[in-house]
């Protein structure tokens, strides 16, 4: 993009923006169009798996399922876990407000006197 001037990149990039779907919008919109850049280069893929504390979905899911009891483990609770870490990492709205809707329910239960889930 360098050969370009800031009012072209500026045309091109709304020319992207223009094109996009309505969902695609919303969702550049909502984190800042100025802050979007259509032409950045991509990442690489090690990077975007990676959560806040640098450990891939692999590695959360072993330490978590590690530390489960025996007798609790199963399937189901093994899935719903690899769901949560993927959405997690990707920043999946859905799985951001099971989360929240999880830990202000276990905050509800302490606060009422019942054990946790």
């Amino acid at each position: 993009m360098d050969k370009f001037t800031p009012e072209e990149i500026e045309e091109k990039k709304k020319g992207i923006f223009d094109a996009m779907g309505k969902r695609g919008q919303r969702q550049i919109l909502k984190k800042g169009y100025e802050e979007w850049n259509p032409f950045a280069e991509p990442k690489d893929p090690i990077d975007i798996r990676k959560d806040k504390t640098k450990r891939t979905s692999q590695v959360l899911i072993r330490e978590f399922l590690s530390q489960v009891d025996h007798d609790e483990y199963n399937n189901a609770l093994a899935q719903g876990a690899l769901e949560m870490c993927l959405g997690i990492i990707n920043n999946d709205e859905k799985i951001k407000g099971m989360f929240q809707f999880a830990c202000w329910y276990d905050d509800l239960l302490k606060k009422e006197g019942h054990d946790s889930l």
